[in-house]
C-alpha cells in the first residue's frame, strides 16, 4: 500500500472515530448542561413521582440526565465512556438516538407502573445499562465471544443487585442511595431497543 493511500486510510479512520463518538459526546454535553444548574436544577428536573402527577411531565425524561453531585456525574460519564469503548461501534448515530430514547422510555415506564414506591430518581446509570445490553446484543454476530462475556458480567451484576443490594462501595462513591431497579429496568429497555432495531450491522458505515 502506498504512502498516500495509507494516509488517506488513516485520515478516514480518524474521521470515522469522531463520528463514532458524537452521540456519547452529546450525552456528556447534555448532562454537563444540567449540572450547571446545581441543586436547583436537580430539584427541577429529577424524576419526581408526585410532581409528575401534578403535570410536570418533562421529569419523565430529564431525570435520567441530572445527578446527585459532581462525583455521581463523573462516575456515570466514566461509565458512558467505558460503554462506548465496548459497544459504541455497533450502532449508527440515528440508531443510538433511538436506543437511548427506547431505554429511557422503558426505564421510566417501569418506574411508573412497577416501582410505585420510588418517589424520585436521578442519574444516567439505568440508561447506561440499557445501552450496554443493546450494544452487546447487536455486537454478537461481530464478536460473539466478547459479547457473551459482557452479557454474563451484566447478568451477574444485575442478579447480585437484586438479591444482595448495590455493589460494595457504589453508594459511597456516587454520594447517595443506588436505585438498583433502575439498572434492571434499563437493561430491559436495552433488550427492547435491540429487538426493535432488529438486525445486526456492526460493519455498517455511521450516518
Amino acid at each position: 500500500m502506498g504512502l498516500v493511500k495509507r494516509c488517506q486510510n488513516y485520515l478516514q479512520n480518524i474521521l470515522q472515530a469522531g463520528v463514532h463518538w458524537q452521540i456519547a459526546a452529546l450525552v456528556i454535553v447534555v448532562c454537563g448542561l444540567f449540572a450547571v444548574f446545581g441543586d436547583a436544577g436537580r430539584e427541577t428536573f429529577r424524576y419526581d413521582r408526585l410532581l409528575i402527577q401534578e403535570g410536570e411531565y418533562w421529569r419523565l425524561i430529564t431525570g435520567h440526565f441530572v445527578h446527585l453531585g459532581t462525583n455521581h456525574l463523573i462516575l456515570n460519564l466514566v461509565g458512558l465512556v467505558l460503554v462506548w469503548l465496548l459497544v459504541g461501534r455497533y450502532f449508527r448515530r440515528l440508531q443510538w438516538l433511538l436506543v437511548i430514547s427506547i431505554v429511557a422510555a422503558v426505564t421510566t415506564a417501569c418506574f411508573w407502573f412497577i416501582d410505585e414506591f420510588l418517589l424520585w430518581y436521578v442519574g444516567l446509570s439505568g440508561v447506561l445499562h440499557g445501552l450496554l445490553v443493546a450494544g452487546t446484543i447487536r455486537g454478537y454476530k461481530v464478536l460473539p465471544s466478547e459479547s457473551v462475556i459482557i452479557g454474563i458480567i451484566v447478568i451477574g451484576k444485575l442478579g447480585w443487585e437484586q438479591f444482595a443490594g448495590p455493589l460494595p462501595g457504589s453508594e459511597s462513591v456516587s454520594g447517595g442511595a443506588v436505585v438498583v431497579n433502575a439498572h434492571l429496568f434499563g437493561a430491559l429497555g436495552g433488550l427492547a431497543a435491540a429487538l426493535a432495531i432488529g438486525r445486526s450491522a456492526g460493519d455498517e458505515r455511521y450516518i
